[in-house]
């Protein structure tokens, strides 16, 4: 599942992408980007920039306690089932990719992770707005998971679900029913998994 994202394409590229007209403030290229971080996301027919992680204030698990912890990502088999996800609506992350890390504790490798032929990926996400001391609101996401294709597997037992730009209008407008079939692995042989090579301050680090 994504640990961090990196982004590198232009703002005109990233509308294109996600079907949209240019529009927003530019989202500048990162090489890191982690959780608790913001990222523009496709929310219907417009961008909007959201938080990475969803304050779990006002959730609850299946046992009717509190959940803790801020929900970074959001297992697909489950979430329309989780009553920590009532009421959530759908949006789509742009990135050119992601890093994930294997190996021991000060000893991990980092793997960067991306379409095999260039470009962004779409990955399918949820969103709320969260409401603070004082009226403070925060758009938030969490991307959604599901189990790993061949390219991923040996790195992390799990990947995000990534989208078609056909699929996009399904993800954001249809119903529950409807974007199930969408919640599966990218196919085969379409990324390619490298390991990350030193970027500096602003590059891959593991957590």
């Amino acid at each position: 599942m994504p640990g961090r994202f990196f982004l590198t394409s232009g703002h005109a590229e990233i509308c294109t992408f996600l079907c949209l007209s240019e529009q927003g403030a530019a989202d500048p290229p990162r090489l890191n980007i982690a959780p608790g971080e913001e990222l523009c996301c496709r929310v219907e027919d417009r961008l909007e920039r959201m938080r990475w992680g969803l304050i779990p204030q006002g959730r609850t698990n299946a046992r009717g306690r509190p959940v803790m912890e801020v929900i970074v990502n959001a297992r697909s088999e489950t979430l329309f089932a989780k009553s920590a996800f009532q009421g959530v609506r759908r949006c789509i992350v742009p990135v050119n990719g992601w890093y994930e890390w294997t190996g021991e504790t000060r000893r991990k490798t980092a793997w960067s992770i991306k379409p095999k032929d260039g470009g962004l990926l779409a990955f399918a996400a949820i969103y709320d707005v969260w409401h603070g001391p004082g009226g403070v609101e925060v758009p938030q996401f969490a991307t959604v998971t599901c189990e790993p294709n061949a390219d991923v597997k040996d790195i992390h037992h799990r990947m995000g679900v990534i989208l078609a730009p056909d699929d996009f209008d399904t993800w954001l407008f249809e119903k529950e029913e409807a974007v199930q079939e969408l919640m599966r692995p990218w196919p085969d042989g379409a990324l390619l998994v490298e390991k990350a090579v030193d970027l500096g301050p602003d590059g891959p680090r593991a957590s």
